[in-house]
Parts: structure tokens; C-alpha cells; sequence
């Protein structure tokens, strides 16, 4: 942690910055899975509002 002190002794903390990572491009099987997954949820959306439209 690197630490400084200005004219009135007040401390001044700074974090330790981490290590930069790129991220790597899904792969198809995750697209895929992605794909699966917006449209389940997609369904779960569309079943929900219709069942709020019915009900009200």
C-alpha cells in the first residue's frame, strides 16, 4: 500500500492497483448458451407481462 503525508500530517492511503486482463471472445458453445439463455428469459418477460395484462 503506498502511503503519503501532507503538511499537516494527514495520511493519504492508495489502493494497490491489480493486474489488467483482457477478456477473451466467448466461444461459440458460449454464444450459444447465451443465446439460449436471452430467449428463455425472453419467454419468462413475455409470460409475465401477459399474465399482468390478464389479470388486471
Amino acid at each position: 500500500m503506498h502511503t503519503t503525508t501532507n503538511e499537516d500530517g494527514i495520511l493519504n492511503n492508495y489502493a494497490a492497483e491489480p493486474q489488467i486482463y483482457y477478456a477473451e471472445y466467448p466461444a461459440i458453445w458460449e454464444q450459444r448458451k447465451y443465446v439460449l439463455q436471452s430467449l428463455f428469459a425472453t419467454l419468462i418477460v413475455t409470460a409475465l407481462v401477459l399474465v399482468g395484462f390478464s389479470v388486471s
